[in-house]
C-alpha cells in the first residue's frame, strides 16, 4: 500500500475479536437491544470482493479499498481480524497483490496503479474464484457490557438477511456478550462467509451412491461457503441385489440388472444436479457375492463410477459418522444399521469410535430363511427371533449404552409407520424415539398380514412390505440384548457419513 493512498497507520490499529451470526430473527437478542439506546446508525453501499478459496474481508466503501485478514481462531470459535490494507483509488499494484494474497488467488498485474473499474475488469471478473458483490447495509450500533454490537440488515443480489456482530479486544468479553444475547450456541460466521452463502458463491455439490443388499440410495448435497451442508436429492430404490444370494453365493442376473438400471439413473441424476464428484459405495451384498468383481466392472463400464466395496467395520465407522448428526455428544453411544444382508454396530462416546463390527444378520436373509414375507404363526416368529438372538450373541453381556441409535431403511420405516406418514418426511423421522411397545405392536401387525395387506399400512414403503417383519425383529432383539427400552431413529446414515468423510465436514 502506497503512503499516498494510506488512510492512517494500520500498525497502530489493534485487531479485534469478533463473533457474528446470520438469520431472519434473533428473538431474545432483539428484545435485549430494545432495552438499550443505540450509539449510532447508518446506511451504506459497499462492494465486497469474495473468493471461493480465501476467507479474508475485502470491501470498497467511500472510494477506499479495505482489506482485513483472519489472524487467529480461538478454541471456542472466536475470530481475530486484523486490518492489513486501506487505500484510496487508484490503488497500487502492491495493494492489488495484497488483495490477491488475502483471497488466496493468483493474478497477473499489468499496471502500476488500478482504478476501481480496472480492478474489476482485469482482476476480478476474469477469475472464476472471485466475485464482486454489491451490498447495501442498514446498521444500528449498541454497546453492551463494554462490547461493540451491531444489528445489520443486509441486501445483496436481490436477497436479504440480517446479522448481529459482537467485537472487542478481549475475547472473554465477546463470548460473555454473545451468551447474554442468547446467541452463543449459533455458529460463528464471518461476514464474507455469510455473504457467500447468501448469494450462493463458493458452494460445492457432491453425491454418494450407496449400493446395499436391498436398496440403492442416492444423496446429493451442497456444502455452502460456511461449511454447512444442505440436501439437494435424497432418495432410494429397492432393487434386491442380494436376492437368493444366501442360497447361491452369487448375484442373481435379474437383481443385477435392476440394480444397474438404478445406479445408472442415479449417476445421471447426480451429474444433472451439478455434483462435482460422485462416490459409489458397496456394502454387505457385494462383500459376500463371489461375482461382485464382475458387477463392479459392469458399473464402471456403464456409468464410469468405481464402486468401492467397504468392509463391515468401515461401513460401521461411516454410518456412525453420519448418525452422530443427531448431536448426541455425551455418554456412551451405540449406532447400528440393519441392512438386507448384514447389520453394522459401532460403539463410541460422542464423536469417538471405541469399537465397530459387522454381523451377518440382515432382513432379507432372515425373511428368506424363516418365511417372514407373509402371515407367520407365533411358533414361526419365535423360531426366527431365537435365530436372530443366536446370531447377535456378540452383543451379549455388554453394558447398557446411554444412547442407542438405529439407521437404515428398517428403522426409518418403523418410524414412518409410528407417525402414520402417508408421505415420507425425513425431518419428522429424524430423532424419532421408538419404544419397545411400539416395535412389538408393529411386529404383531406385520405377523398377521400378508405382504399385500402390509402394503396398506400407512408409512410403510410398499417394496419393503415383505422384509419389514424380519427387520423389526432384528431391531427388537438389539434393544433386548443391550437392555434398552427405546431406540432413537436417524434418517442420516452411511451415505451421509461418506459425504462428510470424503468431502469434508
Amino acid at each position: 500500500m502506497s503512503a499516498a493512498s494510506s488512510s492512517g497507520d494500520l500498525s497502530l490499529i489493534v485487531p479485534r475479536w469478533e463473533w457474528r451470526t446470520f438469520g431472519e430473527r434473533f428473538g431474545a437478542a432483539e428484545d435485549r437491544f430494545a432495552e438499550l439506546s443505540p450509539t449510532g446508525s447508518g446506511e451504506s453501499d459497499e462492494l465486497y470482493i469474495v473468493s471461493s478459496r480465501g476467507g479474508a474481508s475485502v470491501k470498497i466503501r467511500d472510494g477506499l479499498l479495505d482489506i482485513k485478514r483472519l489472524e487467529r481462531v480461538s478454541d471456542d470459535g472466536l475470530e481475530l481480524w486484523r486490518p492489513v490494507a486501506k487505500a484510496e483509488f487508484p490503488v497500487t499494484s502492491a495493494d492489488v497483490a495484497s488483495l490477491a494474497s488475502a483471497l488466496d488467488v493468483a493474478v497477473a498485474l499489468d499496471r502500476e496503479t488500478y482504478e476501481l473499474d480496472d480492478l474489476l475488469e482485469e482482476v476480478v471478473r476474469p477469475s472464476a474464484d472471485l466475485l464482486a458483490v454489491p451490498v447495501h447495509k442498514r446498521r444500528v450500533r449498541y454497546v453492551l457490557d463494554g462490547c461493540r454490537t451491531e444489528l445489520t440488515d443486509v441486501r445483496a443480489a436481490s436477497k436479504a438477511t440480517r446479522t448481529i456482530a459482537v467485537e472487542d479486544e478481549d475475547p472473554a468479553r465477546v463470548r460473555k456478550t454473545a451468551e447474554e444475547l442468547g446467541l452463543w450456541p449459533r455458529p460463528n460466521v464471518s461476514f464474507p462467509r455469510g455473504l457467500k452463502v447468501l448469494v450462493g458463491f463458493g458452494a460445492h455439490r457432491y453425491a454418494v451412491v450407496d449400493i446395499g443388499t436391498n436398496s440403492v440410495k442416492l444423496l446429493v448435497a451442497e456444502r455452502a461457503a460456511d461449511g454447512r451442508w444442505g440436501t439437494i436429492v435424497d432418495r432410494s430404490e429397492i432393487t434386491r441385489l442380494g436376492e437368493e444370494l444366501g442360497e447361491t453365493g452369487r448375484l442373481d442376473p435379474a437383481a443385477v440388472e435392476r440394480t444397474l438400471e438404478a445406479i445408472t439413473a442415479m449417476a445421471g441424476e447426480a451429474r444433472q444436479s451439478g455434483a462435482e464428484a460422485t462416490v459409489a459405495i458397496g456394502t454387505a451384498g457385494l462383500r459376500t457375492a463371489s461375482d461382485s468383481a464382475a458387477f463392479v466392472d459392469t458399473v464402471k463400464a456403464r456409468t464410469d463410477l468405481r464402486v468401492e466395496v467397504v468392509s463391515g467395520d468401515e461401513e460401521g465407522r461411516l454410518s456412525y459418522l453420519g448418525a452422530t448428526e443427531l448431536g448426541l455428544d455425551t455418554g456412551s453411544l451405540v449406532v447400528f444399521e440393519t441392512g438386507g444382508g448384514s447389520s453394522q454396530f459401532t460403539f463410541g462416546h460422542g464423536g469417538l469410535v471405541d469399537e465397530r463390527f459387522s454381523v451377518d444378520v440382515g432382513a432379507l436373509r432372515f425373511t428368506e430363511a424363516y418365511g417372514l414375507g407373509g402371515v407367520v404363526d407365533k411358533n414361526g416368529l419365535t423360531a426366527a427371533l431365537e435365530a436372530i438372538a443366536h446370531d447377535l450373541a456378540r452383543l451379549d453381556g455388554r453394558p447398557e449404552p446411554d444412547e442407542l441409535v438405529a439407521i437404515g431403511g428398517t428403522a426409518t420405516n418403523l418410524a414412518a409407520v409410528a407417525h402414520g406418514l402417508a408421505t415420507y418426511d425425513p425431518e419428522v423421522v429424524q430423532g424419532t424415539v421408538l419404544h419397545r411397545a411400539e416395535i412389538d405392536r408393529q411386529i404383531e401387525d406385520y405377523r398377521t398380514r400378508s405382504s399385500e395387506e402390509r402394503r396398506e399400512i400407512v408409512g410403510l414403503q410398499p417394496k419393503r412390505a415383505d422384509i419389514i417383519l424380519a427387520g423389526a425383529c432384528i431391531v427388537r432383539t438389539v434393544l433386548e440384548k443391550l437392555g434398552r427400552e427405546s431406540v432413537t431413529v436417524s434418517d442420516r446414515g452411511l451415505r451421509h457419513g461418506v459425504l462428510l468423510d470424503r468431502f469434508g465436514a
